[in-house]
């Protein structure tokens, strides 16, 4: 019974945008709410110097960018809250899309001026394909932006979705006097005074009551009922089961830099959102009610904390009971462990905790036996899927720069790519070592944190690499693939995993490969 409860007040929810529309500062301000901080980390506000809460890592601080993914909970209106903050930069996508394996909802932030933009589409595909629940946030509602009604056709048009509005914004920028929340049918004025934790809120169910035209003004209020009017001849009911089946989504407008509308979308959100779903392995579909606990490593954070070389996995619970200095299989050593100081996290401060349940994230200590994708059970060999690594869009080799600091280097290495930092593929022909990235930006992270974190240095060079394919070859014996390993010896790697990859130099050379040796297959994932 206990375990039911606990999983019925659990959400466990990611953010994603494009850069800058505001996510992190969205998630300061849920914290707030929470009584989780005190003050928000005044993230723009130089006189401080002091960054975002959920931004732990130096190099962060130092660019005012989110590069890990960072995990918070809070607990509001006695609903345990897990928030997954990602990158939003896309030379840290693949950070974002491993993340939304281990979240049950998501909410996407968008800026009222700039709309739907091009990370937003990419983020939004991958919850679209796997039907995740999305709640949709327009943010920056103080400042001068588009249209109402354009933001919710360009969110429809360009990222596919079925939009409902769940409040209006009353103007915008200058004249931006407040928002209607349909869903609890009241009037939200906006003071523009960031201090204030909760905004008055004067119910109105009646738009026809003349209390509006005071609040507003007559000319804001009869606009207002206008496009109520139109919203709702436009846009269908809200109907949770469509929402949760990810068919519908909810819009809300605020300003999260002022604290304002973010109340009101965290009071729907704990209502509508849904607790822990199932999960399939590759065997079973897992419910989260079972007695028998599974969970899998979604993320792998080396030297969270610089004064201890750590390295903490980060498990999502699918099902069951975690509990302290319990033995669990770890399925792919298949060897049980036992954890005595599982964290429970809140931005950089961790706690240790006995118990934690379906939905919640715990951060083992691991000494090198975790790698992203593995799973735990209490016994039975089931394997999470779904966790793969993309075929990076950058290459480069990597050297050594401070020979004396070989051991240093190689741990270092070791360890990143561990976390899913970038990707590492070993030449056959010579050994040298070549770095994939998604993004250009990762290079300098690596660069950093070999320095900072194992005091090595590396130097990096070119490298004509059009694209990295996993290679599947139908029979390993028949001559076909033994020619494509001698004609093509100078091209292929081995990836950590010690499978086989294709380093293609050009589009062109990589179709004529795949037309010449049809009996073998490239795979742009690792996971196929």
């Amino acid at each position: 019974m206990k375990l039911n409860q606990e999983i019925n007040r659990r959400r466990t929810f990611g953010i994603i945008s494009h850069p800058d529309a505001g996510k992190t500062t969205l998630t300061e301000k849920l914290l707030l709410f929470g009584g989780a901080i005190q003050e928000a980390g005044a993230v723009k506000n130089n006189k401080i110097k002091k960054g975002a809460t959920s931004d732990f890592m130096e190099i962060e601080r130092q660019r005012g960018i989110s590069v890990a993914t960072s995990v918070l909970g809070f607990e509001y209106k006695n609903i345990k809250i897990n928030i997954l903050d990602t990158p939003g930069h896309k030379d840290f996508a693949e950070d974002t899309f491993r993340t939304l394996t281990a979240v049950d909802s998501v909410i996407v932030v968008i800026d009222v001026a700039k709309g739907v933009e091009e990370q937003t589409e990419k983020l939004v595909e991958v919850c679209r394909m796997r039907k995740i629940p999305m709640i949709v946030f327009i943010n920056k509602l103080d400042r001068e932006g588009k249209d109402a009604f354009e933001l919710l056709d360009e969110i429809e048009q360009k990222l596919n979705l079925h939009v409902t509005p769940l409040s209006f914004p009353i103007g915008m920028g200058y004249d931006f006097k407040g928002i209607y929340n349909t869903w609890e049918k009241n009037v939200n004025l906006f003071t523009g005074d960031p201090r204030k934790d909760i905004e008055e809120t004067i119910e109105i169910s009646d738009l026809k009551n003349p209390d509006l035209d005071q609040l507003i003004g007559e000319s804001a209020a009869e606009t207002l009922r206008e496009e109520l009017e139109l919203t709702d001849g436009v846009y269908p009911e809200f109907n949770r089961e469509d929402y949760v089946k990810g068919d519908l989504q909810p819009v809300f407008f605020g300003s999260a830099l002022n604290n304002f509308g973010v109340r009101e979308l965290l009071d729907c959100f704990v209502e509508i959102a849904p607790s822990p779903l199932p999960k399939m392995s590759d065997s079973r579909e897992v419910k989260p009610t079972e007695d028998e606990f599974t969970g899998f490593v979604f993320k792998i954070h080396a030297n969270m904390d610089p004064k201890h070389r750590d390295r903490l996995a980060f498990v999502k619970i699918v099902s069951g009971k975690f509990e302290r200095n319990k033995p669990y299989l770890h399925v792919r050593h298949g060897k049980k462990l036992k954890f005595s100081s599982p964290n429970a996290f809140f931005a950089e401060k961790k706690q240790i905790v006995d118990e934690m349940f379906p939905g919640d994230i715990v951060g083992l200590h691991d000494t090198g036996n975790f790698k992203i994708g593995d799973t735990l059970t209490q016994g039975e060999e089931l394997n999470y899927r779904g966790i793969p690594n993309f075929s990076p869009e950058h290459f480069r080799y990597i050297n050594n720069a401070d020979p004396m600091k070989s051991k240093q280097l190689n741990k270092g290495i070791s360890q990143l790519m561990d976390e899913g930092v970038a990707q590492l593929f070993t030449l056959d022909l010579n050994g040298r070592k070549i770095i994939g990235t998604v993004g250009a930006l990762q290079y300098e992270v690596i660069q950093y944190r070999l320095e900072h974190e194992y005091g090595a240095k590396c130097s990096y060079e070119n490298i004509n690499v059009h694209k990295a394919c996993w290679i599947e070859p139908e029979d390993e014996k028949n001559d076909e693939f033994k020619e494509f390993k001698r004609v093509k010896s100078k091209y292929l790697a081995r990836d950590k995993q010690n499978q086989m990859v294709f380093l293609a130099d050009s589009v062109f050379s990589l179709q004529m490969t795949q037309q010449k040796y049809p009996s073998i297959k490239f795979h742009f994932t690792s996971e196929y």
